[in-house]
């Protein structure tokens, strides 16, 4: 299943934090990273005051379900001293299922697509980088074909 994940952090070396988050996505069995967007620096929404994210998106495939993924995913979030406290706090690594194939799930504690995604450009630009665009109320790839275009 083709998937997209939101990367961020902004604690300590952001960049490095991100760096090595990756590497360990393309550790886990069952994850095959495809590419990476571009990383992005943002303001923080919401939360108490804290410094500026990084942030990007990740194009996966995986035969992980949502919920295996999103377990791996907090592992790996662990794994690099996330410490979840309250919403919105500063962190250092945060990664969030933002698509999984056209899955839509609305659970408590797992929802796909994210649903906010759409507000926050520092997820629709690293989005629109792999390739993505927002139609109506979801995301759709953008179309393949040249549509009689020709590049002059």
């Amino acid at each position: 299943m083709l998937c997209y994940i939101g990367i961020g952090s902004n604690l300590g070396d952001r960049a490095k934090y991100i760096e090595n988050a990756i590497e360990k996505l393309k550790e886990t069995k069952g994850i095959e990273v495809k590419r990476v967007s571009g990383i992005y620096e943002t303001k923080p929404m919401g939360g108490p005051k804290q410094g500026k994210y990084l942030n990007g998106a990740i194009e996966i495939e995986t035969q992980l379900e949502p919920r295996e993924l999103m377990v791996k995913l907090e592992r790996i979030e662990k794994q690099l001293g996330r410490i979840r406290t309250v919403e919105n706090a500063p962190r250092t690594i945060d990664l969030d299922i933002l698509l999984y194939g056209d899955k839509k799930i609305n659970e408590p504690d797992l929802k796909i697509p994210h649903p906010r995604m759409h507000e926050r450009e520092f997820v629709m630009k690293p989005l629109k980088d792999l390739g993505m665009h927002y139609v109506g109320n979801g995301f759709k790839p953008f179309p393949t074909s040249r549509d009689g275009c020709e590049n002059i």
